[in-house]
């Protein structure tokens, strides 16, 4: 049996929280691999994110706050932020048939298959779990296994917000990790080998 974007979806989701839940209470003000963005705001646009797909395919409210320019100022707990994104966006897809032709995604090309609909929510909710996770010191979370699941989604969502969403690919370094995920973290503009810096 073969493993379906639904079950990478669940799979992304928990590792999301987990790395959440991992940000020590002095963590929320570290950078990240996200240029300019502290953990707060990564988080924020995670969630973002997550509600973003909710509402492309529900027609149900969106992020309150821009993903794209979040506050970093985080009001109440991270699970009180993230958990009613993920609950929101988990059951807008669980309405997406396998086999769906055009499913409403939030941005470009706006309409996509079912599954790199779903693979897309997923790879954005793993991603930003390694952001968060490498910024605080804490095991990635994005294995191997995940990454290559992820890539045939990256692969169709990647290039139409290049320059956007993704910094220009990465040459990993020679005798680096060439791992699954080592390579779509670099195709998506950041570097694997990313560490936080020195306090």
């Amino acid at each position: 049996m073969t493993t379906t974007e639904w079950e990478l979806l669940d799979q992304a989701y928990a590792t999301l929280r987990e790395a959440a839940l991992g940000v020590p209470a002095d963590g929320w003000d570290r950078p990240t691999p996200c240029a300019q963005w502290n953990v707060t705001q990564v988080l924020q646009h995670a969630a973002g994110d997550q509600l973003a797909y909710a509402a492309r395919l529900t027609g149900g409210p969106g992020p309150t706050e821009d993903p794209f320019a979040p506050s970093g100022a985080l009001a109440g707990t991270s699970a009180g932020l993230l958990d009613p994104a993920l609950a929101a966006a988990a059951a807008a897809f669980a309405g997406v048939a396998p086999g769906d032709v055009e499913v409403a995604v939030p941005l470009p090309p706006f309409s996509v298959p079912a599954e790199t609909a779903v693979g897309a929510a997923a790879l954005d909710a793993a991603v930003h779990a390694w952001d968060i996770a490498v910024a605080t010191g804490r095991p990635p979370g994005l294995t191997d296994a995940l990454a290559a699941a992820l890539r045939p989604a990256a692969d169709v969502l990647v290039e139409p917000l290049r320059g956007f969403a993704y910094g220009p690919v990465r040459s990993l370094a020679p005798g680096a990790d060439d791992g699954a995920a080592a390579r779509l973290l670099a195709l998506l503009g950041r570097d694997p080998d990313w560490a936080a810096p020195a306090a």
